[in-house]
């Protein structure tokens, strides 16, 4: 395992929410606050300013509205302004996230961030009702059920796209610039399968996390015994499919990576709090057998996934093939307040191996390959000579070989999908240049 150091005010990694991997407080907000000078004066100009909004409010607002409804609404305005991420959670929030680490929960499977005011689709899950609609990184969803989305919060949103499982819901989305399209949907319980693998070739694997849970990393290691067991001796060759993974547990994700790597640095993180700086790496086993691997991304990849891809790419163990990752880099800390309630800061940024920041920027694949659609043309030997009538036979004594009563090959995942049978070939390649 991975060597893990002493935390004293901060439990590690949580979860993650909206694709940030997060830090649960374990002690009073006050321990982890950074150091503010004492002698720092306080903007008195702009607290009169503020109690004379909150007085003038009280007293010329059409409806009455209490002290605590201002205050609330005050405090909520100070996170928001702040970054996407970083929010005030009251008592039902506050709950709503700690179901949200629990893996399951009843909603529509999508992992959603902010853009110019609107909620933009960082990824939907595999199997759940938004993946099987067909949803797809990148939508800006601008109504929910008839309401426009400009001007809520991340969480306001999110509050409004979760409910009972059974229930309809009604999106209306843009996607690349293009004209408004609504979506019905029925919300159900999500319980996301982290890790599926399968053998797509002879001595080929095929690994897939659609997203970092508490035991991906044991699932991930599983997965590959189980793909060596089939393929009954070491893999040529792996792909690592880390596509529309909107992250997930920090830990996972330090696991993950270790399954492939021998030595050296996985991640680190800097901040202001105490404790904020981490530091992960790897330990001397490798499950994988340092079979060539080949990993797959795309803007749908964010956080946990990019410090997976990231870890790989800096230490030059795979190659990294798909499209730019999102571009998720922060840290974001829960401090517990009194009455069930908390905050939920940004406090730290997270860094690859070799010092890069993904923030904003995200993971550039080593080989470019753009989404693409595969089609397949009718083969023009449907009818052979085989099948004339009077056709002569074969000189040999072979038996004919008429194109009838042929059985079609089964559908294979890289059939389908262009981004997976490149990187197989990919793979192939490499063992042919090693001369195996």
């Amino acid at each position: 395992m991975p060597h893990l150091p002493r935390l004293t005010t901060l439990a590690l990694s949580i979860a993650l929410l909206g694709g940030a991997p997060l830090l649960q407080a374990a002690e009073t907000p006050d321990a982890t606050a950074p150091k503010v000078s004492d002698k720092a004066p306080l903007p008195l100009d702009d607290l009169r300013t503020f109690a004379e909004v909150l007085d003038r409010i009280k007293a010329a607002y059409v409806e009455p509205i209490s002290d605590k409804t201002l205050l609330e609404n005050a405090i909520k305005g100070m996170l928001s302004n702040l970054d996407p991420h970083s929010a005030y959670l009251d008592i039902d929030a506050f709950r709503e996230l700690q179901e949200s680490t629990s893996g399951e929960f009843g909603g529509l499977g999508i992992e959603v961030g902010m853009e110019d005011g609107f909620v933009k689709v960082v990824s939907p899950i595999d199997d759940t009702p938004a993946s099987k609609a067909g949803i797809q990184p990148g939508d800006l969803i601008i109504k929910i059920d008839g309401q426009p989305t400009k001007g809520l919060s991340m969480l306001e949103a999110v509050d409004k796209m979760r409910g009972e499982a059974g229930s309809k819901i009604q999106l209306t989305l843009v996607r690349e610039g293009g004209q408004p399209f609504d979506v019905e949907l029925t919300r159900a319980v999500i319980k996301v399968r982290s890790v599926k693998s399968q053998l797509l070739d002879d001595g080929y694997g095929y690994l897939r996390i659609t997203q970092f849970q508490v035991n991906s990393g044991d699932e991930v290691l599983k997965a590959l015994n189980k793909l060596r067991k089939d393929n009954g001796k070491k893999l040529r060759g792996l792909v690592l499919d880390l596509r529309n993974n909107p992250g997930g547990v920090l830990q996972a994700a330090v696991e993950v990576s270790d399954h492939f790597l021998k030595r050296g640095l996985i991640v680190y993180t800097e901040g202001r709090i105490a404790n904020s700086e981490l530091r992960f790496s790897a330990d001397p086993a490798d499950p994988s057998e340092g079979a060539p691997l080949v990993v797959l991304i795309n803007g749908g990849s964010a956080s946990a996934s990019e410090i997976v891809a990231g870890a790989l790419q800096d230490h030059k163990r795979g190659v990294l093939m798909g499209t730019s990752s999102f571009g998720k880099g922060s840290v974001q800390t829960v401090l517990p307040l009194n009455n069930d309630r908390a905050l939920k800061l940004t406090t730290a940024l997270y860094y690859t191996p070799n010092g890069r920041s993904i923030q904003a920027q995200g993971i550039v694949p080593d080989i470019e390959v753009a989404r693409a659609k595969l089609t397949r043309e009718r083969d023009s030997g449907d009818f052979k000579e085989a099948d004339l009538q009077g056709h002569l036979s074969n000189g040999n004594g072979g038996a004919d070989r008429p194109s009838t009563g042929q059985t079609a090959r089964p559908s294979r995942p890289q059939d389908d999908d262009y981004q997976l049978s490149q990187a197989l070939n990919l793979l192939k390649g490499l063992n042919v240049t090693r001369g195996e």
